[in-house]
């Protein structure tokens, strides 16, 4: 009896080591799978391979990264064509040829990963003594509207170091895991194939022989006295319940840890999505709400009060949400101060959401602070068809419209949210193909003495020329803001500017400048060295800020605009009188010019009390020697009106619209005879 109980003792390890090694491995396919899935089924990946420069897009987003990526050590993304051409192949960040690396089997992994919507394909390859894992996939985009009759494929390759086994043997507790070729003698393995089943490696590892151990050692008493035997056959029974009882605390504790968080207690993403998925094929229960929120205000508490005090609330926000609802089956923190809720239940979601945004009406109370944050709520019903990550992403939607739309809002899903998501997209896409095509091109306002008319210099303004439409600079200049192009924009519109005013040695030179750009550590070195490649006299240089980057980050603004001043770039405070400026900001930055907002013109030709407010506004400039330029001047009446009130220069449809530089030279020419 007892040694059938040791030999079992040691198949039952076996059989649990052999199943544990086979989670590892399929843990690890998993995990590269899901990671080549989630870098093909992306829209943007997709449209920069078949419409923009595809090798060079594949190198900045993968190729780059896989020199010491801890997810992949190399990349492969092939044609759509019938040869499936390699387009770009990395390994460490360097190129490398694919075929002579992993062999053709790879032609016939790319060519079944290659149909839309499959799954990954993954399979191990031999290359170089090296063992390879590669997963495969189509580049599609997430849209399931768009379909093409052959798409190009990524696969990501991950090659099974000692790093990675030692990775797998901690994390699936096989003590000794190696990886070897052919068939180990008195070794447990299993084989890992290739594409057609074939081996191509297997992972060996000694057995325990948990039995043999404890027979050893008790052997002696065994065959002293019948009574130890008993005894011993006792311990055997308890030692083996209280490691089964270990190893499901700890595979419990471990489940915890993946699908919680650590700082609040509530899901994770990976533990929400685990439980939209159960609910999902749930049968017998009304539909699924998904509830995505996102605090207003928080990050203005970290910079307050420091990380402390903002885990604090992030806890007593989680405490507040678990009761927010009876209907309210799952809390989850998704990552910083985004939350998700997930309600099962019959009640009206615009009332849950409403009962979200109520509990942030009373402050929080955290060390004697008295804290108040808001809420923004995005909702996602469940519909047909919809998976777990449809619903986060239409959940994601809402709360984005929800944060637009002024914050403290809850807003429903509906499919023109997507449309509008799409809209923004391809006309990000339009924007960069138009700073490629130099289609945005400066228009040129001029400027003029406010006693005389005479022009003393122009502002150049952004202008987007399609051949269908025309494009308003506050479209997409926003939109170069959002995507990060504003820089390229910014210096795009500078040189070009510059390079139109050399032509007009007599007139300065007025250019708006974005907040982003002004806040870049590099723009003043940036300006400096574009200053000296064209040769232009920076004296007739004026730059157009506005007052809200001085509000939001003076420090930043400060170094730039010092730097710039040093060489004689002049700064004009834009749209003076719809905002928030104050006397002491306009005295610390020491502005060379201010112009006042056209709403301030209008105000004043239509009421006594807009006159005066614009009298007062530049007397204010006066009084710190400020010259004063007023925009929108349209008919005499406003010049007569903004003269008198002591303006020197102004700006407006009277004195010229906005043209392009040919135009300008035609008006200027028509000017000096006049």
């Amino acid at each position: 009896m007892i040694s059938h109980m040791r030999d079992a003792a040691n198949v039952i390890d076996d059989g649990r080591a052999v199943r544990a090694a086979e989670a590892a491995v399929k843990a690890v396919e998993k995990r590269l799978a899901s990671t080549v899935q989630d870098n093909a089924v992306w829209t943007e990946a997709y449209e920069a391979i078949t419409q923009g420069d595809a090798k060079t897009w594949a190198y900045e987003n993968w190729g780059e990264t896989s020199q010491d990526y801890p997810l992949y050590d190399g990349v492969i993304l092939t044609a759509a064509d019938a040869e499936k051409s390699i387009i770009s192949a990395y390994l460490k960040g360097q190129e490398f040829e694919p075929l002579s690396y992993l062999g053709q089997g790879l032609l016939q992994q790319i060519e079944r990963a290659s149909i839309v919507r499959s799954v990954a394909a993954t399979s191990f390859f031999r290359a170089d003594g090296e063992t390879v894992l590669v997963a495969s996939q189509a580049v599609q985009p997430f849209s399931e509207n768009v379909t093409d009759s052959a798409y190009a494929t990524l696969s990501f390759l991950k090659i099974v170091t000692p790093e990675v086994i030692d990775t797998m043997a901690a994390d699936h507790q096989l003590e000794g895991l190696r990886l070897e070729t052919g068939s180990p003698e008195k070794l447990l393995s299993i084989p890992l194939n290739d594409l057609q089943g074939a081996e191509v490696a297997r992972l060996s590892w000694p057995s325990q022989q948990p039995g043999a151990k404890i027979f050893s050692e008790v052997y002696p008493t065994i065959a002293a006295s019948a009574v130890v035997l008993v005894l011993y056959l006792v311990s055997v029974l308890a030692a083996g319940g209280a490691e089964t009882r270990r190893l499901r605390k700890m595979a419990e504790l471990a489940h915890q840890k993946a699908t919680h968080d650590s700082l609040s207690g509530l899901h994770n993403r990976f533990g929400l999505l685990e439980a939209l998925n159960h609910l999902l094929v749930s049968g017998n229960r009304p539909p699924l709400v998904l509830h995505l929120l996102d605090l207003d205000g928080f990050k203005a508490v970290n910079d307050a009060w420091g990380h402390a005090v903002g885990d604090q609330l992030l806890t007593l926000v989680a405490d507040r949400l678990r009761t927010v609802h009876g209907e309210v089956t799952h809390v989850a923190r998704l990552g910083g101060d985004e939350f998700a809720l997930v309600q099962v239940g019959q009640t009206d979601p615009a009332k849950i959401g409403a009962l979200v945004l109520d509990i942030f009406r009373s402050p929080f109370l955290i060390g004697g602070r008295t804290i108040e944050v808001g809420a923004s709520v995005g909702i996602a019903v469940e519909g047909a068809g919809n998976g777990a990550q449809d619903l986060l992403h239409r959940a994601d939607l809402a709360l984005y419209e929800a944060k637009g739309a002024g914050r403290g809002q809850a807003v429903h899903y509906d499919q023109q949210l997507d449309r509008q998501r799409e809209e923004v997209a391809a006309l990000e896409q339009d924007l960069r193909q138009a700073l490629e095509r130099d289609e945005i091109q400066p228009f040129f306002q001029p400027l003029a003495r406010a006693a005389t008319g005479e022009v003393l210099g122009v502002e150049a303004l952004a202008r987007w020329l399609t051949p269908h439409r025309r494009i308003g600079p506050d479209e997409f200049i926003a939109l170069a803001e959002r995507c990060g192009l504003i820089d390229m924009l910014g210096k795009q519109m500078l040189r070009k500017s510059i390079r139109e005013a050399k032509l007009w040695p007599h007139l300065n030179l007025s250019v708006n400048v974005s907040p982003l750009q002004l806040c870049n550590p590099n723009f003043s070195s940036e300006v400096k060295a574009l200053l000296g490649d064209e040769d232009f006299d920076p004296r007739r240089l004026t730059l157009e800020i506005t007052e809200g980057v001085l509000m939001s980050n003076p420090d930043h603004a400060r170094r730039s605009i010092d730097a710039l001043r040093a060489i004689g770039v002049r700064f004009a405070l834009d749209d003076f009188g719809c905002g928030y400026a104050s006397i002491g900001t306009l005295r610390e930055f020491g502005f060379d010019r201010m112009k006042i907002d056209r709403s301030l013109v209008t105000a004043a030709h239509r009421d006594r009390k807009g006159l005066e407010i614009l009298r007062a506004t530049i007397s204010l400039a006066e009084a710190l020697e400020i010259p004063v330029t007023a925009e929108g001047i349209e008919t005499a009446d406003q010049a007569n009106v903004v003269r008198a009130a002591g303006c020197d220069q102004l700006q407006g449809y009277m004195i010229g619209r906005p043209m392009p530089a040919n135009e300008l030279n035609a008006f200027l020419a028509e000017q000096a005879a006049a």
